[in-house]
């Protein structure tokens, strides 16, 4: 029998109480809003709601931000134990995201956070709250929006078991280890997908450099070249046809524009040289991305794809135009030069590229999908351990 049953056979023989926050807690109280303009370098430690998405995990012990705490008109402190919620985001399944604040030092909770103060184990309550029934609960009744909010009521609602604080330091004992590990087997696997991306690189540089001993012609001679005439906002959720705007992943709309094989790029905004998609069918395309369609038969549109995908950001950088936004001009594409090396060549260096892409970016196997699976494994692991039997 292992010390974590040992615990619970002798402390909660009859199941554990599950309660809400609200009976958890001392104290639970909104943060005061810091500006990002209010952030300095040095001064009192603060924590700023985006953070906790993007910087912070189960647990923090330094904050990566600083304020001069003469600036902020009301300020609401944290200190050891406490936990931060975000209480507005980007996403559903992810508001309310939370994390335990394990450092010495008092420090300032900007806007959009919630406070919970409590006489619990930290990283017990941030472990458990980071289970998929508790965001379940986080995400409850939400809908979907370019914001989402949540409450001091919604996060006093937000049912957990609470077994005695030994069977809780026990369980932190038994995470902390196995996200250790896990960690360090991600850090490998991570490691090892760089490096075969860098290799990836390198071969696929080779593959497409071409010197004076091989045609080369504009692209405006091997294509059509055009924008959509779709607007962002005639996106549909459900909708039955791909909508290419200029970000990375298309949106879905109801009726298409286009029936063809294509390769897709933003032209303009951060996606510029960077965004790239290859299609095949009937599809959107937003006003201010562009569409490239091979029409002459020196051309394989696939080498086309994979030569553009590597080489253009370096074209556009030295033709592009830049201002507070970098954009793509139509003459740009219009003078892109292409190789035109013979249609043997151009099947043989397509074949092997589209090879290292599903290994190096398939998620259903190779290394991302390794990766994935301890993701998954860990999140199997966290939910069985934090799931008790209820007591009567």
């Amino acid at each position: 029998m292992s010390r974590l049953e040992q615990l619970i056979k002798e402390l909660c023989p009859n199941g554990v109480e599950y309660k809400k926050l609200g009976d958890v807690a001392t104290d639970i109280f909104r943060g005061a809003g810091i500006t990002r303009d209010q952030v300095t370098e040095e001064g009192t430690p603060c924590v700023r709601y985006g953070e906790i998405y993007t910087t912070y995990g189960i647990h923090f012990d330094t904050c990566v931000s600083h304020t001069d705490e003469s600036t902020i008109h009301s300020k609401k402190y944290f200190e050891h134990g406490d936990i931060l919620f975000a209480i507005t985001g980007e996403s559903v399944e992810d508001i309310a995201k939370s994390t335990a604040y394990v450092g010495h030092e008092k420090c300032l909770a900007g806007g959009d956070i919630v406070v919970l103060k409590h006489n619990q184990n930290p990283k017990y309550l941030s472990y458990v709250l980071s289970t998929t029934s508790a965001q379940a609960q986080k995400s409850k009744g939400k809908v979907k929006s370019k914001v989402v909010h949540s409450s001091v009521p919604a996060i006093k609602d937000i049912r957990i078991p609470v077994p005695p604080l030994e069977v809780q330091r026990e369980i932190v004992k038994i995470l902390d280890n196995f996200t250790e590990l896990t960690a360090e087997l991600t850090a490998e696997l991570t490691a090892e997908l760089t490096a075969r991306k860098k290799q990836y690189e390198y071969y696929r540089d080779k593959l497409l450099t071409f010197g004076s001993e091989c045609e080369w012609r504009t692209l405006q001679t091997l294509a059509e070249i055009g924008t959509g005439s779709s607007n962002t906002n005639e996106a549909v959720e459900n909708g039955q046809y791909s909508f290419f705007v200029r970000s990375q992943e298309p949106l879905k709309k109801d009726s298409y524009e286009y029936d063809e094989t294509a390769i897709i790029t933003a032209g303009d905004g951060v996606g510029v040289g960077k965004v790239f998609h290859y299609f095949e069918g009937k599809y959107a395309l937003h006003q201010r991305a562009y569409r490239i369609h091979i029409v002459s038969n020196d051309v394989m549109p696939k080498f086309f794809f994979y030569y553009m995908k590597a080489t253009f950001y370096d074209y556009i950088s030295k033709a592009g135009f830049h201002s507070s936004v970098s954009s793509i001009r139509r003459p740009m594409l219009n003078e892109y030069p292409v190789p035109v090396p013979s249609l043997e060549e151009q099947e043989r260096i397509a074949s092997i590229l589209d090879r290292f892409e599903k290994l190096c970016n398939d998620l259903s196997e190779g290394l991302p999908a390794e990766i994935e699976a301890r993701r998954k494994q860990y999140e199997y692991y966290r939910d069985k351990l934090l799931q008790f039997e209820m007591s009567n």
